[in-house]
């Protein structure tokens, strides 16, 4: 009974259709958003209308659709694909490679007619064609009158190192997917933060208590006023508050601490902070009008508590300076830092109070997934390698030869023919 099952998961139309499955299940997972709000899956995929006719979202929830990646029922799946691939390995692939080493001496005449090529030779000197094949790089065996030779070896090994460097990949999913975690953070300048904000997080990841440090956090622009690059310089702190680690980021270019990747991600602006005549410092919140479409913010300063007189300031960028307009939408100029505005009473502008979005994140998967597909590309090369045969026997004043090759049949019977020629 073992032996059935064993040899059931190293066929290869059973890894063909775990194959399959897993990729049908990645695409339900590329369809269906993942990770998002029970809100978000309740306003589009109603119970009223289900989308396909069936697909509501207590049924995402139930079948767990909104993490397919994260699903018991995925992880088995990728365990089993990866468990048939080791058993072809050993039941199949290196057997086959050991039968590859050994001399396969063909004894009588008849499997010369079922090799790709062959031919009879008549008064042809037996060690001429041995001293042929030789320089060819062949490896030689002869036993009396019978001749075996194969050279490109490394090449049968090709398919084991495609499933080695396959169980790696899985391997590191999984690893990634139970102990990973991902997580979004907006930080103001000069502030402390610890992580809080997970977005996602495999069953086994431990969150770090990590205490973090935005010391700074900057924009720089292009001739054309577009943003070029922002920047932020993060420390990182001991329990005591003691710096520990710091770098300044920016987009591909994370702070990396104990495995914890710090990405630059985004940026907000949430408050201007004025000083009036009489020193005192005065906030006021800014409004992102626009939501996520463009970064334009906004605020009014007002008079007094009730007055509906005042002044609009807008402010699109990190530059130094904002827009202000009065009540009625004219534009009276723009402020600059530590200029002052008379209105009323003179305000300064001290700060224009700034926070960055960053993504914090660890994968203890991923230098096993990079080291699967280094083996996978390695194994491309090795697979260019061809591996070929040879087998002589002589008989009387006839010699018997042919040969096989898993390709580049052509050269191949190039080869061939300088043995005979």
């Amino acid at each position: 009974m073992k032996q059935k099952v064993f040899r059931l998961l190293a066929d290869l139309r059973f890894s063909i259709f775990i194959l399959l499955l897993i990729s049908f299940c990645s695409i339900i997972g590329t369809i269906i958003e993942q990770d998002q709000t029970i809100e978000m899956y309740k306003i589009n995929y109603p119970l009223t209308n289900p989308v396909f006719g069936f697909l509501s979202w207590d049924r995402i929830l139930q079948f767990g659709l909104d993490h397919v990646y994260k699903t018991w029922w995925f992880l088995a799946l990728i365990f089993l694909f990866g468990s048939s691939l080791t058993l072809c390995s050993f039941l199949q692939q290196l057997p086959s490679l050991k039968i590859a080493r050994r001399c396969q001496f063909f004894r009588t005449t008849n499997p010369f007619y079922r090799l790709k090529i062959s031919t009879i030779l008549n008064n042809f000197s037996f060690n001429k064609i041995i001293s042929r094949i030789k320089d060819q790089q062949y490896s030689v065996f002869q036993q009396k009158n019978m001749v075996y030779c194969y050279k490109g070896l490394v090449g049968r090994i090709a398919p084991i190192v495609v499933h080695f460097s396959m169980i790696l990949i899985l391997l590191g999913t999984i690893i990634g997917s139970l102990f990973g975690f991902k997580a979004q953070e907006i930080v103001p300048k000069t502030e402390n933060f610890h992580i809080q904000n997970i977005l996602t997080n495999g069953p086994s990841s431990i969150i770090p208590k990590t205490s973090s440090r935005i010391n700074d956090f900057w924009i720089t622009y292009t001739k054309t006023k577009t943003i070029s690059q922002f920047y932020s310089d993060i420390s990182i702190l001991d329990s005591q508050g003691n710096e520990t680690d710091r770098k300044t980021i920016y987009v591909n270019y994370p702070l990396v601490h104990d495995g914890v990747y710090y990405y630059q991600t985004d940026w907000n602006l949430i408050g201007l902070r004025f000083q009036n005549s009489s020193q005192r410092i005065i906030e006021y919140p800014l409004l992102n009008i626009f939501g996520n479409q463009d970064k334009v913010w906004l605020t009014w300063i007002s008079n007094n508590q009730i007055s509906k007189d005042g002044i609009i300031v807008i402010i699109d960028n990190l530059e130094g300076y904002c827009s202000i307009y009065n009540n009625t939408g004219q534009f009276l100029g723009n402020l600059e830092l530590n200029e002052t505005v008379n209105f009323k009473q003179p305000l300064t502008l001290l700060e224009i109070i700034s926070s960055t979005g960053l993504q914090i994140k660890t994968d203890p998967g991923i230098p096993m997934i990079y080291l699967g597909f280094f083996f996978l590309m390695i194994s491309t090369l090795i697979s260019y390698i061809t591996y070929s045969q040879v087998w002589m026997i002589q008989k009387n004043q006839q010699i018997f030869i042919g040969g096989n090759t898993n390709r580049a049949v052509f050269e191949f019977e190039l080869e061939f023919f300088k043995f005979v020629k």
